[in-house]
């Protein structure tokens, strides 16, 4: 997939490539802190599985602590998209407020194989016996797993999801819960840690007591999801998907929503084949949106290659700064509706001559430098490229790059 836009002096595109990124710093000892209690609530109703952990934890050493550790086990290093952290202020709930903290991975010694590790820096650090609430949200992809692999076209689709029902924490836990927000109220099983209690739409497991560091213990999920993905056997019978709407092709999808910038124009949707006219644009002053209904239904294991592409007003993007700099404001991401993507790369193209573009973007990014060449150029164009692994919809967010024009 790819989005182009088309501008005077410069112009974006976006496609989804390959990137690995990796930062490492140190961490200090974790015998210092005692974790009080640990609340874990884990969203399965979208393929994108956000998780909220609420941790109250405690210094039981005499000297001061400055950072929390967060621990995260092999099966989930690879699909981890975002880390996010905050520290609770007040004691009364209708008076707290919020304030965000910096999270950035680390390593441990001695820690076990595989393990990935965030450091989460305090506000202030805390003096001994003192304690303070964090709010955690981390982000997770491509762990639900189609079960089985392959389907037919009538029968529904079934993933299953595996995690521990005790949190992998390099600190004593002295309390703990962890609740699971399934998609439906039918749940095919699950695994019993006891106490374990299914109501509604919510597993619970827990509370479990006094538990060492690293206490772990694996649970499965087997649920009712659509579009997870399982691979599609046998044929496609387009009589029977269109005469048997309710029950053939349940496991597919049919249409796409891609949220564009205001002011759009000149909008286009089109394959290798040729353009597709099966597209409906809804716009105004705030926001667009184009709904984009691919040649064919896809089913799980099935791929379909297009191309979004659209015009705006350079004013709307490109500004210039009362010492005469030029600065590019836009947004990072992918602009279709819950979507993961595993590999991202925008591409900002300047004017020939520019020199030295820069980005600042809110999160990680590895950044680099390309020239391009187009009709009558002579020094070609610098081309910003901006790319990162494992992007999910909380990245959509506003990016800055300085631009040196001729």
């Amino acid at each position: 997939m790819a989005r182009s836009i088309s501008m005077e002096a410069a112009g974006l595109t976006l496609a989804f490539l390959i990137l690995t990124f990796l930062t490492i710093s140190a961490a200090s000892s974790t015998n210092q802190i005692q974790i009080l209690n640990a609340e874990r609530r884990i969203d399965l109703s979208s393929h994108i599985v956000k998780v909220f952990l609420t941790l109250k934890v405690e210094n039981v050493m005499t000297a001061p602590a400055s950072e929390i550790v967060l621990a995260f086990p092999p099966a989930q290093a690879d699909h981890l998209a975002l880390v996010k952290a905050q520290a609770a202020i007040g004691k009364k709930k209708k008076k707290k407020s919020y304030v965000h903290l910096d999270v950035n991975p680390t390593e441990l010694r001695d820690a076990p194989n595989g393990t990935k590790y965030f450091s989460i820096s305090l506000l202030n650090p805390l003096s001994s016996g003192e304690t303070a609430t964090l709010e955690v949200l981390y982000i997770l992809t491509h762990s639900l797993k189609p079960f089985p692999a392959e389907i037919s076209q009538s029968e529904s689709q079934l993933v299953y999801f595996r995690d521990s029902a005790l949190i992998l924490s390099p600190y004593h836990v002295k309390q703990q819960t962890t609740f699971l927000k399934t998609p439906s109220t039918k749940v095919e099983s699950f695994t019993r840690v006891e106490p374990t209690k299914f109501a509604g739409r919510e597993l619970k497991y827990g509370p479990y007591e006094d538990r060492p560091p690293y206490s772990f213990s694996p649970i499965t999920e087997h649920y009712k999801l659509v579009h997870a993905g399982a691979r599609h056997k046998g044929v496609f019978s387009r009589v029977e998907y269109q005469s048997r709407p309710s029950f053939s092709g349940t496991s597919s999808f049919k249409h796409l929503l891609a949220s564009l910038p205001p002011r759009v124009h000149s909008v286009y949707y089109r394959d290798d084949i040729g353009n597709i006219s099966s597209s409906h644009l809804r716009s105004d002053y705030r926001k667009s949106e184009l709904e984009i209904e691919p040649r064919y239904p896809l089913f799980g294991g099935w791929k379909a290659t297009f191309v979004i592409g659209y015009g705006l007003p350079l004013e709307d993007f490109l500004f210039e700064s009362p010492d005469g700099k030029r600065y590019l404001n836009f947004s990072f991401g992918c602009p279709l509706a819950e979507t993961v993507v595993d590999k991202l790369t925008i591409k900002v193209v300047l004017p020939e001559g520019s020199k030295d573009p820069s980005a600042a973007v809110p999160f990680p990014v590895e950044q680099r430098l390309e020239t391009k060449y187009s009709y009558l150029d002579v020094v070609g164009r610098t081309v910003l490229v901006l790319e990162k692994k494992n992007v999910v919809p909380e990245h959509i967010t506003p990016f800055q790059g300085d631009l040196h024009f001729p």
